[in-house]
């Protein structure tokens, strides 16, 4: 038996068309898995299906998760061509940094919806095809991804980011309580600095230093973040429920 074999299961990435979310896509591919993937824009999902087509069968359905009604029609429409999905990638998100002074009203509304309500709302959506795929030994999964900006201070000004993810990293808790007794087992992952548009101007500023802070003396590669969703998602990761797994070469646990 291969622990780590997701072939004939579904999984669904949220926000799966760069960066985190491509990457973790990719890895659901190359384990097995049929994945479909959303983003706000049509044009960004047909693009990622072209890069992603080679690893498998991936499907771009694209979707404004930050409005409850789209992870609704999200969910009903993988709902029409599937009967079961077994993993749930709540990773569609957003950031936002200003001083104090000046942060607004608005950063708090986008992010509180889009990185904490729609990872709830979605969850909501697909609970009937998640319990279609559960079993005792082989429970349906969720992955929300949190931040290490949830678990540190981080000097910059992203206050509602941090909150948000801290507040996912919670809700991950709690609802790993609740559906454990339906046969879903609810988990986060907090990725510190990986190559992605979000990170791209910090990286490009601070690259070096944010690097020496690790001490694996480097940022994240698509592999690492891969590896860890296919852990969660596979037979490996069954037992594992209300964790918050930080995969950041270990900036926030040894700081």
């Amino acid at each position: 038996m291969d622990l780590f074999d997701l072939s004939g299961k579904v999984a669904v990435v949220t926000g799966g068309t760069r960066g985190i979310g491509l990457m973790m896509a990719r890895g659901l591919l190359q384990a097995g898995a049929r994945v479909y993937i959303s983003s706000r824009k049509a044009g960004a999902g047909e693009a990622a299906v072209a890069d992603l087509a080679e690893f498998g069968d991936v499907v771009s359905v694209p979707a404004d998760l930050s409005r409850e009604e789209e992870c609704l029609r999200l969910a009903a429409e993988v709902g029409r061509a599937e009967e079961q999905v077994h993993v749930l990638v709540n990773n569609a998100g957003a950031t936002w940094g200003e001083p104090l002074e000046t942060f607004p009203a608005s950063a708090w509304d986008k992010l509180v919806d889009l990185n904490l309500k729609a990872p709830f709302f979605l969850t909501r959506a697909f609970l009937p095809l998640l319990e279609a795929a559960a079993t005792d030994d082989d429970p349906a999964r969720i992955v929300n991804v949190g931040s290490i900006d949830g678990l540190h201070v981080n000097p910059l000004p992203t206050y509602s980011y941090a909150a948000t993810k801290a507040g996912l990293h919670q809700l991950t808790r709690v609802l790993a309580k609740e559906l454990g007794p339906r046969r879903i087992t609810v988990n986060a992952v907090a990725p510190g600095p990986f190559e992605s548009k979000m990170m791209a101007a910090t990286l490009a500023a601070a690259g070096d230093e944010i690097a020496a802070k690790s001490p694996l003396g480097r940022i994240g590669r698509p592999d690492d973040m891969a590896g860890v969703v296919v852990y969660l998602a596979s037979r490996a990761g069954a037992y594992v429920t209300g964790a918050v797994i930080p995969v950041d070469g270990g900036i926030a646990t040894t700081a």
